[in-house]
């Protein structure tokens, strides 16, 4: 094999645990973006070379808005990482997403505002890059059947409207998502996934539906304690599809995918 498989894991609410690794080393990485979410905890799961980022810090002090992307992005790719899987809390919307429930999106929508967009741009290079498709369909595919090897149930499929948050919808944007039909709604996909693709790394997410927005009339509108609430009771399921999944990925020869990932990436970039 060209490329030595090491594993990114980005923990949202609920699963940026350091004790995820026995015998982590904590690293600080300084990069061209400004400081990183947090210090980057890299080890060993199963054998296999891993290094976890907190999203929001390890303090969960980091609102969606201020989260530095692009510097999470360059630290795990700068470390060495050919992959990243990822979770998130969303709110569901649909009625058959119900809270607790793992989605792996295969799609989003862009709303957020104040956010980098790019690693690209001003004195570097502008890039044209083919997003679609945004997650890694091999990385998916993996993640999909070892969860259906656990007996944990997932839905194969979610679009993510991305919105810039700290607050959440209202009833009018919540039914307005849903008329699109999207699935979730969330507040981190982007642009994580973007400045994913744009560092040449194979991305996918599990995302947690965690309540039902506020478009369903027949339960409580969504608000954070529920949020951790839900999150909290559940995230052992990710964890345990992380620690299962982990291993399938480092079995696979990944040269194919990343080299054409980075001929996407060449193509797409335009010299000034």
């Amino acid at each position: 094999m060209k490329y030595n498989v090491k594993i990114g894991i980005i923990g949202g609410s609920g699963l940026d645990d350091p004790d995820f690794f026995k015998d982590a080393t904590e690293e600080k990485v300084s990069t061209p973006y400004g400081d990183p979410s947090d210090s980057l905890l890299s080890g060993k799961l199963n054998g296999i070379n891993c290094v976890l980022l907190a999203r929001h810090g390890r303090k969960h002090s980091i609102s969606p808005t201020n989260v530095n992307y692009r510097a999470n992005i360059w630290a795990l790719k700068h470390l060495g990482c050919t992959h990243i899987i990822a979770s998130s809390a969303t709110g569901s919307l649909k009625e058959e997403i119900k809270p607790g429930d793992l989605v792996i999106l295969d799609s989003f929508i862009d709303l957020t505002k104040k956010r980098d967009l790019t690693m690209f741009g001003k004195d570097d290079k502008v890039i044209h890059l083919p997003i679609e498709p945004p997650f890694c369909s091999a990385t998916r595919n993996i993640i999909i059947e070892t969860a259906q090897s656990l007996g944990i149930p997932v839905h194969k499929t979610g679009t993510a409207v991305v919105i810039e948050g700290p607050r959440f919808s209202t009833k009018a944007e919540s039914n307005l998502y849903r008329s699109w039909n999207a699935d979730l709604v969330n507040m981190t996909l982007a642009p994580e996934v973007v400045l994913a693709k744009e560092a040449g790394l194979l991305y996918a997410t599990v995302a947690m539906a965690t309540d039902y927005d506020c478009w369903r009339e027949a339960t409580d509108k969504v608000n954070v304690a529920n949020v951790v609430r839900v999150f909290q009771e559940n995230v052992k399921k990710i964890t345990k599809l992380f620690i299962e999944v982990i291993p399938k990925i480092a079995e696979k020869n990944w040269d194919a995918e990343i080299d054409e990932l980075n001929n996407i990436i060449q193509e797409g970039v335009q010299s000034k």
